[in-house]
């Protein structure tokens, strides 16, 4: 897999113009202008940049999971370094927009360098993008305009200092924006839930937790096509239970019928629940149901 290290690298990889500084690129486009068109195709690459962008679709369709998503508003995307990015001429951009990317070492040094790692959305996948009220869109095309005036202003001992405060900005913008989404798109947190939940079932009707043990979160949320951070994130502002949670619960309510078989010990069903120590699912079942397993089959027998 290709791996660009330099923005200049990169940006000519994509067929774009050489930035105006080594370590920061900003194209946008109001009015009737257009940005700069990549290539229209790639196979897997990396890099190491920041990457924020806004950008409508025209053509083709972009599926989040089964749920088709609406980019006619437009979608604020955000891609952090080493993420591997690939595209095809199938989903076709309309070039109104902006895309500033910049290398990672532009923020050493500065508070943002350690904010930006926090902020979850440059985990997500492009199809888990940011959707923009019009009103939401002159917001952040504010921040990005005196972005640009400083970028192509000749550089002087202020200019950095400015460019991370704007951009700082922007990500605050759009981490209030994203709260918002999560809350508007509740049917889709609940479709996500319940096919976060059919999986699991299906991976414990299908022998895998006995057989390779409790599945990670990143495995379940490859199979629903969605980015781990986006079904952590989107699972918590719906139901305030994380992703483990969820999972945990599920296997508490599988050990609570197989604990009603008599012939099981407590360490068979820790196993077969996926344990490799039956002492820690003793623990996590009195944590979650106030009694130890032992303590929960007698009071079923007494019952």
């Amino acid at each position: 897999m290709q791996h660009f290290k330099t923005l200049s690298e990169y940006l000519a990889y994509l067929e774009l113009p050489r930035p105006e500084h080594p370590m920061l690129s900003v194209f946008s486009a109001t009015g009737d202008g257009f940005l700069p068109c990549p290539k229209e195709s790639s196979p897997p690459i990396t890099n190491d940049c920041y990457t924020i962008s806004f950008k409508k679709i025209v053509d083709g369709n972009l599926n989040y999971g089964r749920t088709n998503y609406d980019f006619n508003n437009g979608a604020l995307f955000f891609i952090a370094p080493r993420q591997v990015l690939q595209w095809t001429k199938a989903v076709v951009f309309e070039q109104k927009g902006f895309s500033i990317n910049f290398h990672e070492d532009f923020l050493k040094g500065t508070d943002l360098a350690h904010q930006i790692k926090k902020y979850g959305f440059f985990s997500y996948s492009v199809n888990e993008a940011l959707h923009l009220s019009p009103k939401e869109e002159k917001q952040i095309e504010s921040i990005v305009e005196n972005i640009e005036i400083e970028y192509q202003n000749n550089q002087d001992e202020f200019s950095k200092d400015i460019i991370i405060s704007q951009l700082s900005t922007l990500l605050k913008y759009a981490n209030r924006f994203y709260e918002r989404q999560f809350i508007n798109r509740k049917e889709l947190s609940t479709s996500l839930l319940e096919r976060f939940n059919e999986q699991l079932s299906q991976y414990v009707a299908s022998g895998e937790l006995q057989e390779n043990g409790i599945p990670s979160i990143e495995k379940i949320a490859n199979n629903m096509s969605v980015s781990q951070r986006y079904l952590s994130d989107t699972l918590k502002k719906e139901t305030g239970k994380t992703t483990t949670e969820h999972l945990q619960l599920l296997l508490i309510d599988e050990a609570k019928n197989m604990l009603l078989q008599p012939h099981k010990s407590i360490a068979e069903v820790a196993y077969e629940l996926g344990f490799e120590y039956p002492h820690y699912f003793s623990r996590l079942f009195k944590k979650k149901e106030g009694v130890s397993p032992t303590e929960y089959r007698e009071k079923y027998k007494m019952n």
